[in-house]
């Protein structure tokens, strides 16, 4: 029953040092994050921002966490979108498109993962946290 304590002890605060540092979204965190910003509909994921002003990064990186959402709630089969995709899904030109999507790869805001159809994109942990940060600040409620 000691050794049993002792390795208890041990291990116990490592376990959780680790769940500190550990970042990984949920479906309903993705969900509480994104609310004001996203839908999944019978066309498929869609950015829904009604009257806010966002940046084409902004609506490719949400884009993107509609995909996954749709994908983790097993709407979709993927959570990746290729440039025809997300141009269909978001009116913007694949020029901007594919554009933005290098830069959001550079910057590891999004990754690229290659399929049978070519290119695809998803959006990183990393871009999951740094855009909900930025909408969160952009449209914070007036005091």
């Amino acid at each position: 029953m000691r050794s049993l304590h002792e390795y208890v002890s041990k291990w116990i605060p490592n376990m959780d040092l680790a769940r500190v540092i550990s970042v990984n979204y949920s479906l309903n965190d993705l969900i509480q994050m994104f609310k004001d910003y996203v839908r999944v509909t019978p066309e498929g994921p869609r950015v829904w921002t009604q009257d806010k002003k966002l940046s084409d990064r902004d609506v490719i990186l949400l884009q993107l966490v509609a995909a996954k959402i749709a994908s983790l709630s097993g709407k979709s089969a993927s959570d990746a979108m290729g440039v025809a995709e997300i141009e269909a899904a978001t009116g913007l030109y694949p020029k901007t498109i594919s554009s933005r999507l290098s830069e959001l790869t550079k910057s590891a805001n999004a990754e690229r993962v290659d399929s049978d159809q070519g290119g695809k994109y998803r959006i990183t942990t990393v871009g999951t946290s740094r855009l909900g940060e930025q909408l969160s600040k952009k449209f914070r409620p007036a005091p």
